[in-house]
């Protein structure tokens, strides 16, 4: 046991002395992986290089261990890369790894530092290689990612919607493209067609498309080498002249010191932020004194501060363990590596780095270098000027001090878009063709050019734009019929989603379904949705006009309180008021003629009782209401033209089954089936002279009730038969937005021509509107039928009169009632039969109450000229039932059978005392009345007073 102890010490021993060179300090070795040909892989060589020097040299002796590079190049080949990586830690056993810069590259030696345990410290900027997912992968350059915030408010700082971005093929390219348009779509824009370029060959090709577009601003997300080549044909192809915009990434902006910017005039570029320091003076004037064929960059500065990380790192771990464990059998390279023991303490010390170095705060957190300032550029001549930094909190971007291509400087910056000024790249304007609306939009065959309302507005507001290069543009027809080979206006909008046509314009209605693919501006007529029916003709003449005031319930209900209220003051003055007595004919006249005469207030019978008195007040009331609104009603029917349409609603329309009328193409008949017709009542008709013949036949005859239009079509129709009284607007209007012009989704164009449409709007629009559909006719009678009624008073606004009259009638009639039964008690709670009982009550209601009557008479004056025999006629009293039934007794003693023919006999005699009674009264009212008409004639006749002697006795 001791023998194998002592042997593995003696090898310890061994390699402890080849390590440390018998000086006690042990080398580590560390591997570099760059394409060392190319100017990036040269600088960072030299800078590991100066950092190594530098560190050890500042630290003298106080250092217990010591990097020894091994540099390997791999020019750019993945595989090479790889297998370089295999070779350092299998053969040579570094215990890390700086590079490769391309993530191509580090992709695969990621995965290998991942399988032993060996840190990777790369320069690869893919944010789809995440430290994250690869615990040994340390990012010691800044994601790509990190670039895309500056760069999209950057472009809203412009008011820019639109961009290009033209980006590599491969993981360096498609990495960026997610994280930048997440950033603009934050800002509110898009990425318009992507641009991948894989070689030179691509480059001349896609310049070429790209210059038929209209979006001028660009995004170039490139390699140095290829960016280069890319701006050198840009600029042979004539675009990196004025309306042109090229912002290019941190990759080409942190290499512009060693890239031909000759072709790159006016490009603007972000690029890390590399704080100005002494140490970083001295350092570059040592490193040009070095290396005078090469520039220093920040990739050289990042790899100089990666080497100092490391080697802070291994110099607090000391003299640790360099050993690696190797798998007894193994089958590949892969699987012979081993696994470094050193890995993960090394790979913690590192991400414990923090420290200020040459680029500034080098702080490694999470495997990532923590650092986001960043700076925006300007090419200009053969400087590269700064003009802004940018640090994530400050948000005032404007007024940026930028020579864009051509010259332009801040006060003319590219407007970001531009129509292309080749003949074949000319605007396509879509418009529909339909021949029944000519004063909105038509073809002249005269002079072959599109005219009308619409496209009169379309040029002003062309006209309108503030662009250095007014856009060209053709006029394209799409006909508007409902056949197989036509389309509708929803249809003629969707061209533009399918690329057809650039701009839509006409009398193209906004909608909401229809913005789902394209983009419109603002509206720049009325809006909204209305019908128009016929005219009723003028019933003035007619004989029964006088009965249209008011409504078929509202008559009826008039006529039963009438009524009503006459039977109620009989009732409560029937006892006691002489004019409410009399034969039964007379009595019935009574009521009749009372109530109807309070309709003219004619009636002259003086009220008694109290309550009749209140009712009479109250009814009087309600007749003054109804016969105010009565007259008002009938004057506003005689005296004034009433335009009644032929239609009061829609629910009448859809409930009678009339056919409506409807532009042929519009979105009007989708409407209308909303609104619950069905589809064999909906007639499309293609001009505002069928919409006349339609109505004028009406349904019965083929043609329709009413039509439903946008009213910049209907206000046109009424124009015209304004004159006429033919027509009228009814209904509600139901909202829609206006006719506007349609663009494609996210256009550049349409804010300027919304802003310029403001401007037409405001000066030029009621001067082409009056040219094309006239001046708005006087047609204010007939102009809004919404609110239109038939004039008839309804039940509806009195019924709270009928209500007042109601209560106050019957309250007063069921008041009577109790006192009547009260008064009338006894005979109530007397053993006589019901039959009986009302009998009796019946008499006592038509018996006169005497002291009423006494006091009626007292109110006649006596008149001492007049000698006046008065007979009094006594009539008796009808026996109470108590007396009734005694006299049956008395008469029926001893026969029972005879009990029922004495009781009907003795009902004959009483039913003929009453009507003694009664006609007694009559004639003794008649007499009075005759009386006082023959003095009253008498008077008249003669001029001097009449003795009273020589007067006649009437005696009756």
């Amino acid at each position: 046991m001791q023998r194998p102890n002592m042997l593995l010490l003696l090898i310890i021993i061994n390699n402890l002395i080849i390590l440390t060179n018998g000086s006690g300090t042990i080398e580590i070795g560390i591997g570099v992986i760059l394409d060392m040909e190319t100017s990036v892989g040269k600088t960072i060589t030299s800078s590991i290089n100066m950092a190594l020097q530098d560190f050890y040299r500042t630290r003298n002796q106080n250092h217990t261990t010591k990097i020894k590079p091994y540099f390997r190049d791999i020019s750019s080949d993945r595989v090479q890369a790889a297998n370089a990586a295999i070779q350092l830690i299998k053969d040579v056993k570094v215990m890390a790894i700086i590079g490769p810069r391309l993530s191509s590259q580090a992709d695969f030696v990621v995965d290998i530092g991942n399988k032993a345990n060996v840190p990777i410290l790369s320069l690869a900027t893919t944010p789809s290689l995440s430290p994250k997912e690869n615990p040994y992968f340390i990012r010691v350059s800044r994601a790509s990612s990190s670039q895309a915030k500056p760069i999209s408010e950057l472009i809203q700082s412009f008011g820019w919607r639109e961009v290009v971005l033209v980006y590599q093929h491969g993981d360096f390219g498609t990495g960026f493209i997610p994280s930048l348009s997440e950033a603009l779509l934050s800002v509110g824009v898009q990425i318009k067609s992507p641009v991948v370029i894989s070689s030179d060959d691509d480059i001349s090709d896609q310049l070429g498309s790209l210059k038929t577009k209209q979006t001028r601003v660009f995004v170039v997300h490139l390699l140095p080498d290829l960016a280069s080549s890319f701006f050198k044909k840009a600029k042979q192809a004539g675009m990196m002249e004025k309306e042109y915009a090229w912002i290019i990434t941190d990759v080409v902006t942190s290499l512009l010191n060693s890239t031909d910017i000759d072709s790159m005039q006016g490009v603007v570029g972000v690029k890390p932020n590399i704080p100005i320091s002494d140490e970083l003076k001295r350092f570059e004037e040592r490193f040009k004194r070095n290396n005078p064929r090469q520039s220093m960059n920040v990739y050289g500065l990042w790899s100089y501060d990666t080497v100092y990380a490391l080697a802070m790192a291994l110099d607090r771990i000391g003299a640790a363990t360099t050993f690696h464990s190797q798998k007894q059998k193994p089958v590949t390279d892969l699987d012979a590596i081993g696994i470094s023991k050193l890995g993960p303490t090394l790979l913690s010390e590192v991400n414990k780095t923090n420290f200020k170095g040459l680029s500034g705060d080098f702080s490694l957190v999470g495997g990532q270098l923590q650092s986001s300032d960043y700076e925006i550029v300007n090419i200009v001549g053969e400087e590269i000027k700064p003009v802004y930094l940018w640090t994530g909190s400050n948000k005032n971007m404007r007024n940026l001090d930028i020579i864009w291509p051509g010259g332009s400087d801040r006060h003319h910056a590219p407007a970001g878009w531009e129509i292309p000024a080749t003949k074949d790249s000319k605007l396509i304007i879509g418009y529909p063709a339909i021949g029944g609306f000519p004063e909105f939009i038509q073809f002249d065959n005269v002079t072959n050019h599109v005219k009308g309302f619409c496209i009169d507005v379309f040029e002003a507001v062309m006209n309108e734009l503030t662009l250095p290069h007014p856009p060209s543009y053709n006029y394209s027809a799409y006909p508007i019929k409902q056949s197989a080979t036509s389309g509708s206006y929803k249809t003629l909008v969707e061209q533009i989603y399918f690329q057809k046509y650039d701009v839509v314009v006409g009398d193209v209605t906004i909608r909401a379904d229809r913005s789902n693919y394209v983009d419109f501006t603002l509206p720049y007529t009325e809006s909204g949705v209305s019908m128009i029916a016929p005219i009723k003709k003028d019933d003035r003449k007619n004989a029964w006009i006088f009965m249209r005031p008011l409504e078929t319930q509202l008559w009826l209900t008039t006529c039963a309180f009438f009524i009503y209220t006459g039977v109620v003051v009989w009732v409560l003055e029937h006892q006691v008021n002489k004019e409410f007595r009399g034969r039964p004919y007379k009595q019935v006249g009574m009521i009749f003629w009372f109530s109807f005469s309070t309709l003219v207030f004619a009636h002259k019978e003086k009220m008694i009782s109290n309550l009749s008195r209140f009712v009479v007040i109250v009814w009087v009331f309600v007749v003054i209401v109804l016969q105010s609104s009565y007259i008002a009603s009938l004057t506003s029917m005689l005296t004034l033209q009433q335009l009644q349409p032929g239609v009061m609603d829609i629910h009448d329309l859809i409930r009678l089954g009339d056919n409506v009328g409807y532009k042929e193409g519009s979105f009007v008949e989708q409407m209308l089936k909303d609104m619950g017709f069905r589809e064999s009542k909906l007639k499309p008709y293609d001009g505002l002279e069928e919409y006349d013949k339609a109505l004028s036949k009406g349904t019965k005859n083929g043609g329709v009730s009413a039509v439903f239009d946008e009213l910049p079509y209907l206000n046109l129709f009424l124009a015209r038969h304004c004159n006429t009284n033919k027509y009228i607007m009814v209904g509600p209007t139901y909202k829609t937005a206006g006719f506007g012009f349609a663009f494609p989704k996210g256009s550049p164009l349409l804010p300027l021509v919304s802003k310029a449409l403001l401007q037409v709007t405001e000066t030029k629009l009621k001067n082409i509107s009056d040219t094309w559909l006239g001046q708005k006719a006087d047609c204010s009678e007939q102009s809004d039928g919404s609110g239109y009624r038939s004039g008839q008073l309804s039940l509806d606004s009195f019924w709270g009169l009928f209500l007042i009259a109601g209560a106050s009638s019957t309250s007063a009639l069921i008041l009577y009632l109790f006192i009547f039964l009260y008064e009338n008690k006894e005979m109530l709670m007397s053993d006589a039969s019901v039959r009986q009982k009302l009998y009796a009550i019946a008499q006592n209601f038509q018996q006169e109450k005497q002291e009423e009557s006494k006091q009626t008479a007292s109110h006649v004056p006596p008149n001492d000229h007049d000698d006046v025999l008065v007979i009094e006629h006594n009539v008796t009293s009808p026996p109470t039932p108590e007396n009734h039934q005694a006299s049956d007794d008395d008469d029926d003693d001893d026969d029972d059978g005879d009990e029922a023919e004495a009781t009907n006999v003795h009902d004959d005699v009483c039913i003929s005392h009453l009507l003694f009674h009664s006609f007694s009264i009559f004639l003794l009212q008649s007499y009075i009345e005759l009386r006082e008409s023959i003095h009253n004639e008498l008077e008249e006749e003669e001029e001097e007073p009449v003795n009273s002697k020589n007067k006649q006795l009437l005696v009756v």
